[in-house]
């Protein structure tokens, strides 16, 4: 049998065979359990190997393990500190008569786990309380380097090394499985590899009702494709379904399973209340995401009740005072924005989408061929993120950095010799996994084609390149941008250009019909202002159909600033 030394599923092994078990053997004893049977059983073969996969799995204590370690996979974008090795950061030994042993067998841990998941302990000083404090270490590795760690202190405060990189606790662990289980704390790995399941991994920084940015699965994703199966185990309150639905847009619904907790919160509660038994069955009675494109009233039951108790749920917004007051928008939607040429459509697109990121966090990605060469654009988001114009002084400056670093991690520009809608949609999915971005901006739609439309009816091209794109939407939850360009421009009697209207787009009535949302811009060139109208919304409670925002372009920052008049105070309308 010829046993691969030099690389298993894309991961090269850094120590082959650290158990120093048969090479090519299928059984053999078991590196858990075996030194601790008695005597005249520890040389039985109670495991089974398989060296194509790197993993072991022994029917003894029902557990399983990695043959091998292994070198990191993928390198990071950044450059971060690195925490300094030290022997004290793993000086847990085991003793039954430590106090953090104690501490951790009253929650369900063994000696055993902390030592095979190197936990340490030892004193800190803590931000919280502005003193050294004693605490637990939580140790990250990835490729078997020390990346980062995790400090609790025994008031529930918590610290991650400072500027150390992100990443999944115990990342190691996934390779060789074509499955892993994600979960929300570390206490909940220590419960699971406490029950005898090794390949589970957590968020470093828990979950957050409002900003899910999972900078650590950007330095991760690689780890994840060979997984055809994701149980997802985290907190069952509301943070942690938010982090859950995040989960499931970045890494496909259809590789991703549900676990059940019932009674409990998570798994280390689980192990406590129930069991190492009870803890692994639950996970191995983990059920698919529901289908998309099916729903029944418990699967929104959540979202019904919020509607019941709350009424319609305000859209989100740009931060832009007075174009907030009429139009706001949900995501899984599409907007197309229209105008005359030189009107600032793209220049309000990025106004709108830098707005989202710095209320909400979100990553934008652009499809742009009109907004070449690409440093120009960035430029353009640094000045609007900046506020300001920079200067040739500022260059590697603080404030440059800080916001080259922002602009580099949010924004990402698609570049195609030949840009195809297909082609766009599909490198807008594989972003949405390995970035998380949110919104995507074609700009302008007539130059990203759908080559594989054969039809030469304008209406019904126009309506299946729409019907692309609202699916694309659906699917990853993500806000897109349609810049169109109207096909005529007509003067008034005065001489002036008419204001185009979403008929004026070329396949008129379709654009009308299928867009959720509709904004044109138009520049007054006399009063030096540009308006953004609302064409179209498609939902009462998000906005009002016809209101205009009126703006004046601030040349340094480029950025558009409110123009604020007095009106009339009405009764308030359903989304007030």
């Amino acid at each position: 049998m010829t046993v691969e030394d030099k690389e298993i599923n894309g991961f090269l092994i850094d120590n082959f065979n650290q158990h120093n078990l048969e090479v090519g053997k299928t059984q053999g004893i078991c590196p858990n359990c075996s030194h601790a049977r008695k005597p005249k059983n520890q040389k039985l073969k109670c495991a089974s190997y398989d060296w194509e996969r790197g993993l072991g799995t022994c029917h003894n204590c029902n557990t399983s393990f990695q043959l091998h370690t292994y070198q990191r996979k993928g390198s990071s974008e950044k450059t971060y500190v690195k925490p300094v090795e030290r022997l004290e950061d793993y000086n847990i030994v085991g003793d039954p008569e430590q106090k953090v042993v104690k501490w951790f067998q009253g929650r369900g841990i063994s000696a055993q786990t902390l030592i095979d998941l190197q936990v340490g302990e030892g004193t800190e000083w803590m931000p919280q309380t502005q003193k050294e404090e004693n605490t637990i270490k939580f140790n990250y590795f990835m490729g078997g380097k020390l990346i980062n760690i995790k400090y609790r202190d025994g008031r529930k405060n918590f610290k991650l090394y400072k500027g150390a990189e992100k990443i999944f606790y115990n990342i190691d662990s996934t390779v060789g499985y074509d499955s892993c289980i994600i979960v929300e704390g570390e206490m909940d790995v220590l419960a699971l590899h406490e029950a005898g399941i090794k390949n589970v991994i957590s968020v470093p920084n828990g979950a957050t009702l409002n900003h899910n940015n999972l900078d650590y699965l950007d330095n991760c994703i690689d780890y994840f494709e060979d997984k055809e199966k994701v149980i997802l185990a985290v907190d069952n309150d509301e943070a942690g379904n938010a982090l859950k639905q995040e989960l499931i847009r970045r890494l496909g619904a259809e590789v991703c399973y549900l676990v059940d907790f019932a009674d409990c919160k998570d798994s280390n509660e689980y192990l406590t209340k129930h069991g190492a038994d009870a803890l692994k069955s639950a996970i191995h009675a983990c059920k698919p995401v529901p289908l998309e494109g099916v729903s029944t009233l418990y699967d929104i039951e959540d979202e019904l009740k919020d509607f019941v108790q709350n009424g319609f749920k305000p859209g989100y917004q740009v931060g832009l005072e007075n174009f907030d007051k009429i139009f706001s928008t949900y995501t899984g939607q599409f907007i197309t924005v229209t105008g005359i040429p030189s009107s600032g459509k793209s220049d309000f697109v990025d106004q709108m989408v830098v707005g989202y990121n710095q209320n909400y966090g979100w990553k934008t990605a652009y499809a742009s061929p009109e907004n070449q060469p690409t440093y120009l654009h960035a430029h353009k988001l640094m000045r609007k993120v900046w506020q300001d114009m920079p200067r040739p002084s500022d260059i590697g400056s603080d404030s440059w950095n800080r916001v080259a670093d922002h602009v580099n991690d949010n924004f990402f520009f698609i570049d195609m010799d030949r840009y195809t809608l297909d082609a766009v949609l599909k490198k807008g999915a594989e972003l949405v996994k390995r970035k998380g971005i949110k919104c995507l901006v074609l700009d302008p739609f007539n130059k990203i084609r759908d080559i594989n439309c054969k039809t030469e009816d304008v209406n019904r091209y126009t309506m299946e390149y729409l019907t692309k794109i609202e699916t694309f939407a659906k699917k990853y939850d993500v806000l897109v941008f349609v810049v169109a360009h109207p096909t005529k421009m007509y003067k008034d009697k005065d001489g002036k250009i008419e204001e185009p209207t979403m008929y004026s787009i070329k396949g008129g009535g379709e654009w009308y019909d299928a867009s959720y949302h509709g904004i044109l811009v138009h520049r007054d060139y006399e009063a030096k202002t540009v308006k953004a109208k609302v064409l179209k919304v498609k939902f009462q409670n998000l906005g009002e159909n016809q209101a205009e925002a009126h703006f004046k372009w601030e040349p340094r920052s480029g950025c558009f600033i409110p123009e604020i008049t007095d009106t009339v105070v009405e009764d308030a309308l359903p989304w007030e």
